[in-house]
């Protein structure tokens, strides 16, 4: 489970985060907070993966806060101030929503945030280091929590994209551009302007395609050299 704590001011926007994140089973919440001052407590109390921060906050702000802190949880900044998010990438967050963000957007952060911790997982005071890689996929009008190592490919599909799984195909609205955001590189690799593979899964590579399973899946002429580092490392 991905432990998680909301601080912001406004209670209605505890609510709706807490809406949000009652759909996302792999959540469980540990409080909420309705300044920066409570948040130190809780922190000093809880074991917390996930922040979902307010900036506009009494007495400290909530970039104020996140500056006190020397190992801080993974952070998701949720504002109505789009002028402060470069500031927020300086200070390393995972994601930076603009209020009111619909429910698909916020699915998106919490998959970015939950990518970097795992990607860091080798860290020694990881709180996640265990925690399975999984991911959510919009399509059918549902969210799909998958794993990682359950994909074998993705492939885009006009406004859509197909992700193979190991016993199905998902149909997602999401571009394959944001799933490549959202693997992990070390794991899989774009292999066309369509494709995506995951590494693991190749069967062999021959000339200008790949097969995974029963796939064939063509090489894209400017995605030859990546390819050949799987085999010439």
């Amino acid at each position: 489970m991905i432990r998680y704590v909301i601080i912001d001011d406004e209670p209605i926007a505890h609510r709706i985060i807490e809406k949000y994140c009652a759909d996302l089973p792999h959540l469980e919440k540990k409080g909420n907070c309705y300044n920066a001052f409570e948040a130190m407590q809780l922190l000093n109390e809880q074991d917390v993966d996930l922040l979902f921060l307010d900036l506009n906050m009494p007495k400290l702000s909530g970039f104020d806060f996140l500056r006190t802190l020397s190992n801080p949880p993974k952070i998701i900044v949720t504002t109505a101030y789009a002028e402060f998010a470069l500031e927020s990438y300086d200070l390393d967050v995972a994601d930076y929503l603009l209020k009111p963000f619909a429910f698909d957007r916020f699915v998106k952060a919490v998959n970015k945030a939950l990518s970097k911790t795992t990607s860091q997982a080798a860290a020694p005071v990881s709180p996640v280091a265990n925690t399975k890689s999984t991911l959510f996929l919009k399509g059918d009008k549902k969210f799909h929590q998958i794993q990682w190592d359950h994909i074998l490919f993705v492939e885009a599909y006009g406004h859509y994209t197909k992700v193979y799984l190991q016993d199905e195909m998902i149909l997602s609205n999401q571009k394959i551009s944001a799933l490549e955001e959202l693997l992990p590189s070390d794991q899989f690799l774009r292999v066309h302007k369509s494709f995506i593979v995951a590494t693991d899964k190749i069967k062999f590579i021959e000339g200008n395609r790949l097969t995974i399973q029963e796939h064939e899946i063509p090489i894209g002429q400017t995605y030859k050299s990546l390819v050949s580092k799987l085999y010439n490392s």
